[in-house]
């Protein structure tokens, strides 16, 4: 499969200027960075997104996240790895990705549990993160954009 587009730059400038300006202030909600990659690597694994999975791996690596957690973060539930706090936020994840036919979306169990470990500015950066994860996966689902980059 190849990309449809050669180029992952939009041709407006001003689409990439907005994208800056949202990252800065996921950056700047107070959130650790191996969080957003965990956050990040969940969404884009929901939605097959290989290019956000590899970049979110690389970013997680990168803040000192360990294999053994980062090849665990679709089984979370399942394993010891994770904080409360971290399960809070990939269930949060989860909830907000999947928002298909006759989904809870996230529930108040869901926020409540998130709410009691973050502060509101943190839930802020944390949602924008999900957001921004689900815009990027389906920028790459529909051009076909190939796993092997970080941006």
């Amino acid at each position: 499969m190849e990309a449809r587009m050669k180029s992952q730059s939009p041709a407006n400038p001003g689409v990439s200027t907005g994208i800056q300006h949202l990252l800065k202030a996921v950056g700047a909600g107070g959130v650790d960075p191996r969080l957003l990659a965990l956050v990040h690597l969940r969404a884009s694994q929901i939605n097959g997104c290989s290019p956000c999975v590899f970049s979110s791996v690389a970013a997680a690596k990168k803040h000192g996240e360990t294999d053994e957690r980062l090849h665990s973060v679709g089984t979370w539930r399942d394993t010891p790895f994770f904080t409360d706090e971290e399960r809070s936020a990939l269930a949060l994840t989860e909830a907000a990705t999947r928002l298909q036919d006759g989904a809870a979306g996230v529930t108040d169990e869901i926020w409540d549990a998130a709410a009691g470990h973050f502060s509101e500015e943190q839930l802020s950066a944390i949602t924008l993160e999900i957001a921004m994860t689900n815009f990027f996966n389906r920028i790459n689902r529909t051009n076909r954009e190939q796993a092997g980059k970080t941006w």
